[in-house]
């Protein structure tokens, strides 16, 4: 397929994601539509579209690259199941706290429970991780687009990064978290779609029944799932399991952009049957990607494809474009790309919405009665939706001068770090009632733990030999935050118990 013809298709999914923002802002753009879409979301829409804004790209391009990899296959899946259980322990534990206080930004749970600066503590840890994450997120698919589309055309790698957020900021900065409803559940079809497609594409291709296949990908060396041979390898199913429970607790019950989604619902019981809706749909889609990147691997060996080089050095994550627009027929093309499209757009336009929530409600106090009326207000909110805009840009542009590491590992490696302090700051809050913070104190232990856990990386050859640390590194993180608050700790007030 063509760069002119990728980019045609582009241009019109954009077009069609621009008549949507515009319809659904006709009915509202004031900031309850943009922070709370109203609170009248359906909770299917909700538990489809969020599927689109947790998978993202990186699950698309960077989850099936890996697979390749001798000491991961299917190893990826170890991490699902522990997200999965992290996921029903947010639908159980957090969203029931979340509807209970009325919520509109989560981590205001931190202010009545811990204090001001605390608050400010823990909103300032999610808006630094959500802006890598999605930043990183983004960079995926730019580099796709930039590498069979862009580069044709002589554009910049910058300008295409640009132009993806100008794009994305289009479509978002009126409607916000309404608008996002909508679209990311059309980008989550797309998706999902892609996905069944590629795959009966790929069979085709093979000249094999889903049956046969079922049974090449079970006999090939992609397979294995489940690693239990070294407790010391960062593969092994209990560091896996737990460190995707504890990755997902933080990564959706404590971030703001996921749990908007859930918040805006009219009440906790459909928030609940979104999340557990959301959590059977995850676990089975990332199968079938699991599956996707095993029948690449086949056909890539049956035709001689080479895994792309980018400096000289080998890209897992660009496999799957390679097969899809070089070697399959226009219409898998076109299937991949609008998959690709919409799974990491779902998941930026999402996140360019959360942050800016976040920063306007936990910064500006623009949920607060006295604010609510004051003039300019909608636009002052304009004004943070273009800086998070810009801000991610700059971080693209950073990562991209120094990424050399699939991004999907560089992701949750990121992630440890820093939502490490945010599962330490509620797990303390939720089971220490009997006790809350001195609360100028809490911003010291939340960059000190991070810290300890670089180091403890670092060195992990000489304090703990051939241990390999993986993705229990949250989990490390969170406890010396937990273990640093109880240092800084005071008996609790009446005030500070919920």
């Amino acid at each position: 397929m063509s760069s002119t013809t990728i980019l045609i298709i582009i241009i019109i999914y954009f077009g069609l994601l621009l008549l949507i923002s515009n319809f659904v802002s006709k009915k509202g753009t004031d900031n309850d539509t943009f922070f709370k879409a109203n609170k009248n979301s359906k909770w299917y829409l909700v538990a489809f579209g969020m599927i689109g804004t947790a998978l993202s790209g990186v699950t698309f391009i960077s989850v099936p690259g890996e697979v390749g990899n001798p000491d991961l296959q299917f190893k990826y899946f170890q991490f699902v199941l522990g997200n999965a259980i992290g996921m029903i322990v947010v639908a159980t534990v957090l969203l029931p706290l979340y509807y209970r206080m009325n919520l509109t930004s989560i981590y205001s749970y931190i202010e009545r429970r811990l204090g001001i600066v605390s608050y400010k503590t823990a909103a300032s840890i999610f808006l630094i991780s959500r802006t890598i994450g999605s930043a990183f997120r983004l960079y995926l698919v730019v580099i796709v687009l930039q590498r069979f589309v862009f580069d044709d055309f002589g554009v910049p790698f910058g300008v295409t990064v640009l132009l993806s957020l100008a794009l994305i900021f289009a479509y978002t900065y009126r409607g916000g978290l309404k608008t996002i409803i909508i679209t990311d559940t059309l980008q989550t079809f797309f998706l999902v779609s892609s996905v069944f497609f590629t795959i009966v594409f790929i069979c085709n291709s093979l000249d094999l029944s889903f049956v046969q296949a079922f049974e090449t990908v079970k006999e090939s060396n992609y397979s294995k799932i489940f690693f239990f041979d070294d407790f010391q390898k960062g593969n092994y199913f209990w560091k896996q399991l737990l460190g995707g429970m504890f990755v997902t607790i933080a990564m959706i019950g404590l971030d703001q952009d996921l749990m908007q989604k859930n918040l805006s619902c009219k009440n906790i019981g459909e928030a609940q049957k979104n999340m557990f809706t959301f959590t059977g749909i995850f676990v089975v889609i990332n199968i079938f990607f699991l599956s996707v990147g095993a029948l690449l691997y086949i056909y890539a060996e049956k035709n001689g494809i080479a895994i792309p080089m980018v400096d000289g050095s080998p890209r897992t994550d660009l496999l799957f474009p390679e097969i899809a627009f070089h070697h399959l027929s226009i219409v898998p093309a076109v299937i991949f790309l609008l998959g690709l499209t919409a799974a990491t757009f779902a998941t930026t336009d999402s996140a360019l919405t959360a942050l800016t929530t976040s920063f306007c409600v936990d910064f500006l106090g623009m949920d607060k009665t006295e604010n609510q009326n004051k003039p300019n207000i909608v636009r002052t909110r304009h004004f943070v939706h273009v800086g998070f805009s810009i801000l991610m840009f700059l971080v693209i542009i950073v990562f991209n001068s120094l990424n050399d590491k699939s991004v999907v590992t560089m992701i949750f490696k990121v992630a440890s770090y820093t939502y490490g302090p945010l599962l330490g700051l509620y797990s303390f809050g939720l089971l220490m009632k009997s006790k809350t913070v001195q609360d100028k104190l809490v911003p010291i232990i939340c960059i000190i733990s991070p810290a300890i856990c670089f180091l403890i990386v670092k060195y992990s050859k000489e304090l703990v030999g051939n241990y390999t640390i993986d993705n229990e590194l949250i989990i490390v993180n969170g406890l010396i935050t937990f273990m640093g608050l109880l240092l800084i700790s005071k008996p609790a007030t009446e005030n500070t118990r919920f």
